[in-house]
């Protein structure tokens, strides 16, 4: 059974499309500005105008859900981008460079790891400030320590391979050779340790917002339309399942396509035996 055709990563492809059709089309989905109030039309309930209904402040539900999807997943790919770029940069100097330079950085590493990501995220944004930027700041730095000591551990596994080598007495600069013979080797491992951390990334975003730590009212996003609908729990619990299940159904899909990444690189490595 190839990759593509595994029934798990058809569900989870399924939802990914899903959630990226909402934010890539959100200007279409729903109607209204998500912004935009209407005391007149709060807490409505499903109707030809408002599919999923409105909020407390007559706010399209659906309309938000979508500018949501959005937010969510353009945070989650600017922290996954900065933190692949700083940390393979850490993890590549410290893993060549070795000595004092190798102990300093992984120390420094260490220092971050100390502390559980979310309370130190939490601790950063109360220091920074609110607000999309920051939380994004906050989330790199509390996740960018493992993925360097990941990536150090890896290239010295390949640095020392016989076509490294080879390149290297050839004459091919050291940049070169990071670039083309020791980063190919490491980026499949990578690929599935991002797609199993982009859940967690999720729920960091979300959580900060929720705990109104993060993304600012009246911006759309997941974690700040399940704060909003809290003093509407019994009465419009919709408003807050709505936004959850989309959380979950996100962090859900990008676990069930990192296994599965996991596991066919696996069965790939050991020449095809489970």
């Amino acid at each position: 059974m190839t990759f593509f055709r595994q029934p798990l990563v058809i569900i989870a492809a399924v939802i990914l499309a899903f959630i990226a059709g909402l934010a890539l089309f959100a200007p279409l989905v729903g109607s209204g500005d998500p912004i935009d109030t209407h005391l007149e039309r709060k807490l409505e309930g499903p109707s030809a105008d408002h599919w999923l209904g409105t909020d407390h402040l007559g706010r399209d539900v659906l309309s938000r859900l979508a500018f949501g999807a959005r937010t969510s997943l353009g945070a989650v790919s600017v922290i996954l981008a900065m933190i692949l770029v700083a940390s393979t940069a850490v993890g590549c100097v410290a893993a060549l460079c070795g000595g004092i330079v190798d102990s300093v950085l992984m120390r420094l590493c260490d220092t971050f790891l100390t502390f559980p990501t979310i309370i130190l995220a939490m601790f950063l944004t109360g220091i920074l400030g609110t607000g999309i930027v920051n939380v994004i700041i906050a989330v790199v730095l509390t996740h960018w320590a493992w993925y360097a000591r990941i990536i150090r551990s890896l290239v010295l596994s390949v640095k020392n391979r016989e076509y490294v080598t080879a390149a290297k007495v050839s004459g091919t600069t050291g940049i070169r050779t990071v670039f083309r013979h020791i980063l190919p080797a490491t980026a499949a491992q990578l690929v599935v340790l991002a797609t199993l951390d982009i859940g967690h990334m999720m729920l960091h975003v979300s959580g900060l917002s929720f705990l109104g730590l993060g993304v600012r009212p009246p911006l759309p996003e997941w974690g700040v339309m399940i704060n909003d609908a809290r003093p509407y729990l019994w009465t419009q619990p919709h408003l807050i399942l709505y936004p959850g299940l989309l959380i979950f159904l996100t962090v859900a899909a990008f676990n069930l396509l990192g296994d599965a990444l996991r596991d066919s690189l696996d069965v790939a490595s050991t020449g095809g035996n489970p």
